[in-house]
């Protein structure tokens, strides 16, 4: 979610806190992407595109439903992902990219050579 200055709610923090710079839009940008699984769903959705959520669960291996639940509800209200739940037993829920989360994924892609460079490509995650 960007800072919107009509409804005064702002990025997940965008509030300056004791000893972090104020105005550092790369530390607000990376927050979003604090926490464990969050890079790897965006890299995931970003690749494969809309998934429901137990075939997204398949493709992030060894993430428990909890903690996929927790961090998909996380990234919905950070603005990165929309979640789509039709009415239907079970329930069918879907789960993309927003345009911010394209954005971001398109933009993590950039890290791809450098992580190749540093890690090798034998750490790499199969591509989808």
């Amino acid at each position: 979610m960007r800072d919107d200055p009509h409804s005064g709610r702002q990025a997940p923090g965008a509030q300056a806190k004791q000893g972090l710079p104020a105005n550092c839009p790369a530390d607000k940008l990376l927050r979003l992407l604090w926490g464990e699984w969050t890079v790897h769903i965006l890299w995931v959705l970003g690749e494969t595109g809309p998934q429901r959520f137990v075939g997204l669960r398949d493709l992030l291996d060894g993430v428990s439903a909890k903690v996929l639940t927790e961090r998909l509800r996380r990234m919905e209200g950070d603005g990165l992902i929309w979640r789509d739940q039709k009415k239907s037993v079970p329930p069918k829920v879907t789960y993309g990219l927003t345009e911010d989360g394209m954005e971001l994924h398109k933009e993590l892609m950039h890290f791809e050579p450098l992580a190749e460079q540093w890690y090798g490509a034998a750490d790499r995650p199969r591509r989808y």
